[in-house]
């Protein structure tokens, strides 16, 4: 016997109707995808951020107070700051802050941090943002000469330079060109700073060392990544196909090649940019440059967790995103990705 049909449509899976939603839209699922993951990764960086300072030795009260303090005074400076608190209930406190872009105050300083990091920032991105204006167009285009005359002389020369310049460190890097360029053979007279009454042309002038020192750090690696994703993609078919019709090497690698190779290519040039405005810690303490990093270190310096804090997770948020935006990139530029099967 045939159970009645009953007119009420039986209710769809959440799991079912996620699988319709990719399959109707697999763009931009794979986007929804992206943009979930970095939230979540956001948020479990903000919790290691959190508990990795939390774990670290000393007191700010210790500190801030002297070795000649008192235990009465060293335990109402914990209950002033809210140290006698919980870690839970402190982390909770401060994730609520930065939802709504309050970042806390500055112990040592008392001053707002949101309003020095934002202007720390902009220092840090206008000396990341000159090194990725010359550094990505140069290391493409090298990589493309390398491939062009490959395993000749010019390929040899730009592998050896290359590799010298990734096995050294940036604070050497900066040092050598501090005492070429400065103290042996002064080319220019260089600020010892950068100041905020300065033009924009100063302040170029300024962080010309500094930007320097970052090009020649990250040049190396995109270098080697685009020539090699290039040389993978020169033993297809399709590409002896192009050279059997009689197309210059030139033409094939620019107009072929490179096109297939750019999601490679994106996604190691967003891994140094972000290298760039997180990993400027070294070149801005070496240059005095008062940038993120700089601002970071004398956090550290003086126990100044709320500043140490904000500036980690503002480094997180920019890696996180700057990788983010490299897998979406990736999506538009891989046809395979854009329309799967």
């Amino acid at each position: 016997m045939t159970a009645p049909r009953s007119d009420t449509p039986v209710p769809r899976t959440l799991a079912r109707k996620l699988h319709e939603i990719r399959s109707d839209y697999p763009m931009g699922s794979r986007i929804l995808g992206r943009l979930l993951l970095g939230l979540v990764l956001l948020w479990a960086s903000s919790v290691l951020i959190f508990c990795g300072i939390e774990a670290l030795p000393g007191d700010f009260a210790t500190t801030y107070l002297g070795q000649a303090a008192t235990p009465q005074a060293v335990a109402n400076i914990r209950a002033e700051l809210g140290l006698d608190q919980p870690m839970l209930t402190r982390y909770l406190a401060w994730a609520g802050g930065i939802l709504h872009g309050d970042f806390g105050t500055s112990w040592a300083s008392g001053q707002v941090i949101a309003d020095q990091l934002w202007h720390r920032l902009g220092n840090s991105m206008l000396l990341a943002g000159c090194a990725a204006v010359i550094a990505v167009p140069l290391a493409v285009s090298l990589g493309l000469l390398a491939v062009l005359y490959r395993d000749r002389w010019p390929d040899k020369l730009i592998n050896l330079v290359s590799l010298a310049a990734v096995s050294l460190p940036e604070f050497f890097v900066a040092y050598l060109l501090i005492l070429w360029l400065v103290v042996q053979h002064p080319v220019a007279a260089f600020p010892a700073t950068v100041y905020d009454s300065m033009s924009i042309w100063e302040k170029l002038h300024t962080i010309a060392l500094p930007v320097a020192t970052l090009v020649l750090v990250v040049i190396a690696h995109m270098m080697r990544m685009t020539r090699a994703a290039i040389l993978s993609l020169l033993s297809s078919a399709y590409m002896e196909t192009a050279t059997l019709k009689g197309l210059g090497a030139l033409r094939i690698i620019v107009r072929h090649a490179l096109p297939n190779a750019l999601a490679p290519i994106i996604n190691v040039v967003a891994l140094n940019l972000a290298y760039l405005i997180v990993g400027v810690v070294v070149v801005e303490v070496v240059f005095v440059y008062p940038g993120m990093g700089q601002y970071m270190v004398d956090a550290v310096t003086v126990r100044d967790l709320p500043v140490v804090q904000g500036c980690g997770l503002v480094f997180a948020g920019i890696y996180i995103l700057l990788n983010m935006a490299a897998d979406i990139l990736s999506i538009f530029v891989n046809p395979r990705l854009r329309h799967p099967r």
